[in-house]
């Protein structure tokens, strides 16, 4: 869905369009096509599109329980076990599709059809079983039976088992393979099961009308109906309508695995008949349907949490569009990926104008199943999620499986221990006219209580959106007044910081704590923090003698070396800001930054003093140069005396502007130690810490490194600029020091993460805890191969 304004012309058309919409939410079809006719059971049995995806995904995994449906019901009350028996195998004869096998014809899969054959519904006596017990024993053998896999080559993709925990309480399991079942043949097989067991146990002949058609005529006519201009139209439409598809990247409680869980669970909560009832009259008025509206509010809640407004969500369809595949039983869902964009602070109202006209044009391209559109797009091959989406909407008209046996107390087991992607949200009609909703997820993502707290954010904010449809989406609340408090509150307390203070100081301090530690490394160069703060002293006695002090700007332009942080420090003792002029830039460049910075005074070495001369005519110290280096040495070694403070520059910074031409950013001693400040009680730093400076000196996240350690007493290594642009070189540096913290752009980052993904076995023997990203926007996508490697 994209905002936009309707057309105002052609009212006929918007009208046939709503009804068009209304009969596709319903089931319905209009417009002609090929009728499903009665297939030679002599041929191969070819599977349906759906059957072939489900085939391929149970060789690759056989014993996994994802694909398997179970039905769960309690049956309270005198249960005939025989008529549940017989009943139990008319359905199952009634349905080839349930006594269907699968094998291998040459390279095809195809249905092996069998005639009908008694079964047995084993009975399993737990009578006997403790009372404190009962319950829990009973759960956990459904939930065994219902894992138990099932062998399409050689078994039914169907079994029964019924549990007798009393004389008159029983718990009956249904096991599916999703092959042969979907959501919709849920609902058909209880309510088969149900009317034949009313009519044995009343002494009447079943009223069910014969079947027409069977599974496998369905999955003849879809391969025959899905072919040529038909199947390139709809693929066409799928094609422009997914382009760019986005990763719906929820903030998670734990780290994604690097294989996909299937594991979940459920979160129950009620949608009250009072909001329901608005949601109803919203519908109408806007000429869309309720799950238009319960579907759009859950994209504006996942907008929130995403911090995007490219929000896919998959929903199902029956797949069963003509009236003669109703009562069939078999796997005939397919998945629509509903596809919500936005720009701006649109209202709730433009977002369901919008999404009325893309859900219709989804259902008039239903046709295309879910596996042949992945085989189409070519997403990103990802084992830690589902693809093309993330998060899905259900809408079912009726609660459970509708099971009703005359006599019995019928109560549906809902769990939800298999989930399909991320995030669920199922909403289920009931009587009273509320609308009970459940919120299903991926245990190995989120907490329970995570999911608590959204399913409540979800019906405040449907409340709101649908109380004032034509607001910005940005003035209705989701948040409890709990939540603001503690988001505006708590989460954004201040955080203390070292008052009245600046850098210098700091590591001057940190300098008396510990001044036998390694501060700086480079090659096999090394500094303590003792001769760190001394060489720096030296500089700044030098630099004031001319003329350096607050807000005065000392250019340095120095290659990456163990001179590098004394001399940074030492212009900070000064008094002055330093503006960095790394020697990789072109003169060009260099002398633009100098002059525009009205520079006083410029510190580099011997290499570099010609070409510094060269764009830049005030003082120049050498700090190699036989002249400044016996000036310097010849200064005092202690500490001068302090000309700033915490508001004063620490540095100017160039980056390019949108000129073209750089542009001067400047950061005070302040806004670096409230910085540190903020990440520390985060990530605790400290003198165990070992940071990389990877980066230039003149460039902001460099910020981050040398500052990072020296303020907290770690050390610094210094990387040449050649490993720089080596990743195999980098993996090296980072191995062999032992760096515990890694400051990177994205970008930067982004080579390493292709090692990891590689398996170089380096990345094993690292010893980092904590990466810092900063620089850039970051694509988690491109995270995956580190993380799935490292965590």
């Amino acid at each position: 869905m994209s905002t936009g304004d309707m057309p105002s012309s052609g009212q006929g058309k918007d009208e046939l369009r709503e009804k068009l919409l209304r009969r596709r939410l319903s089931g319905q079809r209009g417009g002609r096509r090929s009728l499903v006719t009665r297939v030679d059971r002599d041929q191969p049995l070819l599977l349906s599109f759906g059957q072939q995806q489900m085939w391929f995904l149970n060789q690759m995994a056989p014993d996994s329980p994802e694909y398997l449906v179970p039905l769960a019901a309690r049956l309270r009350g005198p249960l005939d076990v025989e008529a549940l028996r017989t009943a139990w195998n008319q359905v199952v004869a009634r349905h080839e599709v349930l006594r269907t096998r699968y094998v291998l014809s040459g390279d095809e899969p195809v249905q092996v059809v069998d005639a009908p054959r008694p079964l047995e519904l084993p009975v399993v006596e737990l009578s006997g079983t403790p009372a404190a017990e009962l319950e829990d024993r009973a759960r956990a053998l459904a939930e065994d039976e219902a894992a138990t896999p099932v062998d399409l080559t050689r078994e039914w993709p169907v079994r029964a088992k019924l549990f007798a925990l009393a004389a008159d309480d029983h718990l009956l399991v249904v096991t599916f393979h999703h092959i042969a079942c979907d959501a919709w043949s849920m609902g058909v097989f209880a309510d088969e099961l149900g009317s034949l067991y009313t009519s044995y146990t009343q002494g009447h002949e079943p009223a069910l009308d014969p079947l027409p058609l069977q599974y496998a005529d369905y999955a003849a006519w879809q391969r025959r109906e899905l072919t040529g201009e038909t199947l390139d139209r709809q693929l066409a439409y799928w094609r422009r309508q997914l382009a760019d598809l986005p990763v719906l990247e929820l903030p998670t409680d734990r780290q994604r695995p690097a294989l996909r869980d299937p594991s979940g669970e459920g979160v129950a909560f009620d949608i009250p008949a009072h909001l329901a009832e608005r949601v109803g009259e919203l519908a109408t008025e806007r000429g869309v349907t309720r799950f238009v509206v319960l579907l759009t509010a859950f994209q504006v809640l996942l907008s929130r949490y995403t911090g995007t407004t490219d929000i896919p969500v998959g929903t199902t369809v029956s797949g069963r569009s003509r009236p003669e595949l109703q009562r069939l039983i078999g796997y005939g869902i397919n998945v629509l990926v509903a596809r919500a964009t936005w720009s701006g602070d649109p209202s709730f109202g433009e977002l369901l104008a919008s999404g009325r006209g893309t859900i219709l044009d989804a259902y008039e391209h239903q046709a295309v199943p879910f596996a042949r559109l992945v085989d189409e797009l070519q997403p990103e091959r990802d084992l830690s999620r589902s693809p093309l989406y993330q998060a899905d909407f259900i809408m079912r008209e009726r609660q459970g499986a509708g099971l009703e046996l005359p006599g019995l107390e019928v109560e549906a087991m809902t769990g939800e221990r298999i989930v399909k992607s991320d995030l669920t949200l199922d909403v289920e009609d009931v009587r009273d006219g509320a609308l009970n909703a459940r919120l299903i997820f991926a245990t190995s993502l989120f907490d329970r209580e995570t999911i608590e707290r959204m399913a409540d954010q979800y019906v405040r904010l449907l409340d709101g959106l649908t109380a004032t449809p034509e607001a910005r989406l940005s003035t209705v609340e989701s948040l409890s007044s709990a939540e603001l408090d503690r988001l505006v509150g708590e989460w954004n307390a201040t955080v203390e910081f070292p008052v009245g203070e600046c850098v210098h100081e700091v590591f001057a301090a940190q300098a008396a704590r510990t001044p036998e530690s390694v501060a700086v490394t480079c090659g096999d160069g090394a500094l303590t923090y003792a001769e760190v703060n001394e060489r720096a002293n030296r500089l700044a006695h030098h630099l004031r003698a001319l003329g350096a002090g607050p807000e005065v700007l000392v250019g340095v332009s120095l290659e990456r070396g163990i001179d590098l942080i004394p001399t940074l420090l030492g212009v900070l003792k000064s008094g002055a800001a330093y503006l960095p002029l790394d020697p990789v830039n072109p003169d060009e460049r260099l002398g633009h930054i100098v002059g525009d910075a009205d520079a006083l005074i410029v510190v580099t070495q011997t290499g570099l003093a010609g070409r510094v001369g060269g764009f830049f005519d005030g003082e120049l110290v050498v700090i190699d140069g036989e002249r400044d280096a016996a000036a310097i040495a010849a200064r005092p070694g202690t500490d001068p005396a302090p000309l700033t403070g915490p508001d004063n520059l620490i540095y100017v910074i160039y980056t390019s502007g949108s000129t073209g031409k750089p542009k001067g950013v400047s950061l005070t001693h302040s806004n670096v130690l409230r910085l540190f400040a903020s990440a520390q009680e985060r990530y605790g730093f400290g003198e165990q810490d070992v940071w990389p400076l990877f980066h230039s000196y003149a460039f902001d996240v460099s910020v981050w490194e040398m500052w990072g350690a020296l303020l907290h007493g770690g050390r610094l290594v210094v990387v040449p600029a050649g490993v720089t642009r080596s990743p195999e070189e980098f993996l090296d540096v980072l191995v062999e020091s032992g760096a515990t913290v890694l400051c990177q752009t994205p970008s930067a980052f982004r080579s390493l993460s292709v090692l990891a993904g590689e398996g170089d076995p380096r990345i094993d023997r690292l010893g980092l805890r904590a990466v810092v990203f900063a620089g850039e926007r970051l694509e988690l996508s491109e995270l995956r191969p580190w993380t799935d490697r490292v965590g």
